[in-house]
């Protein structure tokens, strides 16, 4: 059932490609220079690449990037938004590439999605001797305190544990691994924030708050209720309600080495 519910709400981007594109964050250089140093080369495979986001990142890093995404809506955004970037179809589950063809695995906002059990064999298998797998998450600086209350406003559908830096560590230091049962193929963690930030309006950050899984799957009424909740407090603020302000963000980063 478990599996069932992820991959539900796995599949529910599609239907919001054009808005994740335009909504969604990118991630801060730093922390993907981090997530690549390990790396030992410049081949890099963004897994689960969905419009971009990631992968415009690492173009401008000047590395060598091929994106692997399951949907297609998503697929042909990443080919609207970056059209000399060559995108394939494909999953983490069973990527389209060769033995040990790339130095790093990224993915962004997406690790959680995979089924280790299968990917993680899979990520091995397409890492060079030497390689890594990093999952990077932008996450909400609770440490604000409008930003504190609006999580409590919006609800676990909108900001759930991986979404604030108070809770993305604990939340996703366990994510390289299968499920129970099976050996696990990827060593200790290393975890790291960076900071960000993205230039959002009231209305923007709803739109924002929009394209995220736990929302797009709730029923109409319920998805409209809570969407309004989280408009009515964002108005209602002095830091967020009068124009343009800067969501606090930072990007974490978790990183691996196959064993």
């Amino acid at each position: 059932m478990e599996q069932d519910a992820r991959a539900v709400l796995a599949s529910s981007f599609g239907s919001a490609a054009s808005a994740y594109a335009e909504h969604r964050p990118d991630y801060a250089p730093a922390a993907v220079r981090w997530a690549l140093e390990a790396g030992g080369g410049r081949r890099v495979l963004d897994l689960g690449a969905g419009t971009g986001k990631l992968t415009g990142t690492l173009v401008a890093l000047d590395v060598d990037v091929v994106a692997v995404e399951p949907d297609p809506a998503m697929v042909a955004e990443l080919r609207r938004v970056l059209p000399g970037v060559r995108a394939l179809a494909g999953s983490a589950e069973a990527i389209p590439l060769p033995d040990a063809s790339v130095d790093v695995v990224v993915a962004g906002n997406a690790l959680h999605w995979f089924d280790m059990a299968v990917a993680g064999p899979e990520i091995a298998r397409v890492l060079a001797p030497g390689g890594v797998l990093a999952g990077l998450w932008n996450v909400l600086d609770d440490r604000v305190d409008w930003v504190e209350a609006l999580e409590q406003v919006a609800g676990s559908a909108a900001i759930g544990p991986r979404d604030t830096l108070g809770n993305w560590r604990a939340a996703t230091a366990g994510l390289h691994l299968p499920d129970a049962g099976v050996a696990a193929r990827f060593g200790s963690p290393e975890q790291a924030e960076f900071p960000h930030g993205q230039r959002r309006t009231a209305e923007s950050l709803v739109a924002t708050l929009a394209t995220r899984a736990g929302v797009l799957v709730l029923p109409e009424q319920r998805r409209r209720a809570t969407l309004g909740r989280i408009r009515d407090f964002l108005t209602a603020r002095p830091e967020t309600g009068s124009g343009e302000f800067t969501l606090p963000l930072l990007t974490g980063v978790l990183r691996v080495r196959p064993v």
